[in-house]
């Protein structure tokens, strides 16, 4: 806003707001404007107190204080405490899909430092038959390595202060609509962010350019200083990367077999992703390999062959590019998925028009009121009461025995007639997620905290996203037995068909002088709710692109790379007759294939990356359990764009190379 000291807020109707002073101590969180209570009742005479804080208090004080509460006030619990678990979940997610952003980039960068050391073993030959040990070699590399580490971490933490400023609207939007958190709307500088990227930066580099290093520095000067490549071995590498793709495979099935936790769900998938992007090289290069030596055309053949050599640089980019598409794939999956069953069970849930919070004392009266009126077809009734636990609170509510109440309730699991059951025997049934958390199957029969007792017998299980807490729901004979002249009520209006409800909703609020925040039509509610889930997920599906992106930069750079060390080579094939059309066409196409076969091992990837997610991380975090949704036509959008983007990766290096004459270029090479 640009605002600062002294200035003043110029308001709608003309008049003006201030002085104002600037808090530059940070004692204020988020976005907020703070002033004297008298002057809100100056700009709005309806302003006043609309909440009362109170400090921590046993479930004793809590339960004496509900009942001293004159009628009007509803005592509400702080929901921060029992939030964290989401909160942790959700930052749980986040770091996931950093992590495996980082992955991608950890492989980019031990191909082109792996890339980079093979195009200097002559150099590096030349300096040891001179007398340069080994270690000094080391030394000057490691020196040149620390270098591209530093520059790398401050480029990075740029780049990453401007990417959270852009992300954290988004995520202030979700964690005001979700935990009603005011957060401010940007992000300064953190040392403490800043030396951990630094310290995994150094990791990551360490890690990366360990073996290419050892590679050089052990092989024999001679080998080094003549043509032979090690280009040569890397199908050895490749054995021996699916060697260990086999060992994270079976750890992978191990972690498996244990219990489920939100950590083994993670550990899990890590170890698919690793096992299966460590597998892929040796496959695509024993089939191009293959095909080099079984096909007829002889074209064909050294395409193949070309295509099998250039893995040597091309192997891991790709197995880099393979995990961004499988991590798209499995974010569009998991995203699709969640947005169609909440859809789905939000147009089944608010299946009322209108929904009413009233005060106990006027229930009745306005439930009365309501069935009089010519627009309304029916009222449902809805009593809620918290009782508190030895697991934390518990939600009891209530439920009419209409058709119509039937056909909302999302029933997961139920035993034969659970409705008649519900609503005729001392039967109850519970929420998903604390039917998951305490092992609770329908049929069981449960004990609770007085004044309900014990022996109800679980009749069904019902979905209950959003709803952290543990919920069950009985019928409204039973509920009214223990908690008659307690709890809070919900009133749930049906109206007639091709109805609008806005003249209802003011003659309610004219005649019982309601406020707003007490009455609800069900599209604002789903409108609000189908809001927050896309803000939330979207900031998954922005660093699943960028991943995407890096990747694609990745194979590019490999491909740079390869094609000028091999530039020699392609001057001889244009000596030899072929055009650089030609040429252009096989580098595009070459990378289409392989492309093509990272497509093919990703969708099911992802589709498991998905499932593993869905089935153990969700369920876990929240108590949630999701029914897959394949969605192949952004499947098809995302591979389509990520084929377009690898082709004219691959396009490029050549027409950089081809635009001088066969001759030049041979001469260059040599």
């Amino acid at each position: 806003m640009q605002w600062n000291d002294g200035d003043f807020i110029e308001l709608n109707d003309g008049s003006r707001l201030g002085p104002l002073k600037v808090d530059t101590d940070n004692l204020l969180s988020g976005t907020r404007l703070v002033t004297d209570i008298s002057l809100l009742r100056m700009l709005k005479r309806s302003s006043g107190l609309s909440a009362i804080a109170c400090g921590e208090m046993s479930e004793e004080k809590m339960l004496a204080l509900k009942n001293m509460l004159p009628n009007g006030m509803t005592l509400v619990r702080n929901s921060r405490s029992e939030l964290e678990s989401l909160t942790k979940a959700f930052h749980m997610n986040l770091t996931a899909m950093g992590m495996l952003s980082f992955l991608v980039g950890l492989f980019i960068f031990y191909q082109a430092m792996s890339l980079s050391f093979i195009q200097r073993q002559r150099l590096v030959g030349i300096l040891r038959q001179t007398g340069v040990n080994g270690m000094q070699l080391a030394q000057a590399l490691m020196l040149e390595l620390t270098i591209l580490v530093l520059v790398a971490w401050a480029c990075g933490n740029f780049f990453g202060l401007i990417l959270a400023n852009e992300l954290i609207p988004a995520v202030s939007s979700s964690l005001s609509d979700l935990y009603d958190a005011n957060v401010g709307l940007t992000i300064g500088w953190s040392w403490e962010s800043s030396l951990y990227s630094l310290a995994m930066s150094a990791m990551g580099a360490l890690i990366s350019c360990l073996w290419p290093l050892i590679r050089l520095l052990k092989s024999q000067p001679i080998r080094l200083s003549s043509r032979l490549s090690l280009m040569r071995f890397a199908g050895r590498e490749f054995s021996w990367q699916a060697f260990a793709a086999c060992a994270f495979c079976v750890a992978a099935v191990a972690v498996y077999q244990a219990p489920k936790t939100q950590e083994s769900g993670f550990a899990i998938i890590a170890l698919m992703l690793i096992s299966v992007a460590l597998f892929m090289p040796f496959l695509m290069w024993h089939m191009f390999q293959s095909f080099s030596y079984s096909l007829r055309w002889v074209r064909v053949r050294w395409f193949f062959a070309d295509a099998a050599a250039s893995m040597s640089y091309r192997g891991v980019a790709t197995m880099a590019f393979m995990l961004a598409l499988a991590a798209n794939i499995g974010v569009e999956t998991m995203v699709g998925s969640f947005r169609d069953t909440t859809d789905k069970w939000l147009s089944q849930r608010l299946a009322a028009d209108i929904y009413i919070y009233p005060t106990n004392n006027s229930a009745a009266r306005m439930s009365a009121w309501l069935k009089e009126q010519p627009e309304v077809d029916a009222v449902w009734w809805r009593w809620e009461k918290d009782v508190p636990t030895e697991r934390g609170a518990l939600q009891v509510v209530s439920t009419g025995s209409s058709e119509g109440e039937l056909d909302s309730l999302t029933v997961k699991l139920g035993v034969p007639n659970y409705w008649y059951q519900l609503h005729h025997s001392k039967s109850l049934m519970v929420s998903e997620s604390m039917a998951l958390k305490l092992d609770i199957r329908p049929g069981d029969y449960i004990d609770l905290q007085p004044p309900l007792g014990g022996g109800w017998q679980v009749v069904g299980v019902y979905y209950d996203y959003g709803n952290p807490y543990n919920q069950i729901m009985m019928s409204h004979r039973n509920w009214l037995y223990a908690f008659a002249g307690s709890g809070n009520v919900g009133l749930g209006v049906l109206l007639e068909d091709n109805v609008n409800g806005e003249g209802l909703k003011r003659r309610l609020e004219n005649v019982f002088r309601l406020s707003q925040d007490r009455v609800f039509d069900n599209n604002n509610i789903y409108n609000q709710a189908m809001r927050v889930f896309d803000h939330t997920f979207a900031i998954a599906g922005t660093l699943g692109n960028i991943t995407l992106i890096i990747a694609v930069f990745g194979l590019f750079f490999a491909t740079l790379a390869g094609e000028l060390s091999r530039q020699r080579h392609f001057s001889l094939l244009r000596c030899m007759g072929v055009s650089g059309k030609e040429l252009v066409m096989l580098g595009g196409l070459q990378l289409f294939v392989f492309g093509t076969i990272s497509a093919i091992i990703a969708v099911p990837l992802g589709l498991a990356l998905a499932h593993l997610i869905v089935d153990i991380i969700i369920k876990q975090s929240f108590g949630w359990s999701l029914e897959l949704q394949t969605i192949p036509w952004e499947y098809a959008q995302t591979i389509a764009w990520a084929m377009l983007a690898i082709m004219i990766a691959g396009a490029l290096p050549v027409i950089r190379m081809i635009k001088s004459t066969p001759m030049k270029s041979l001469r260059d090479a040599l």
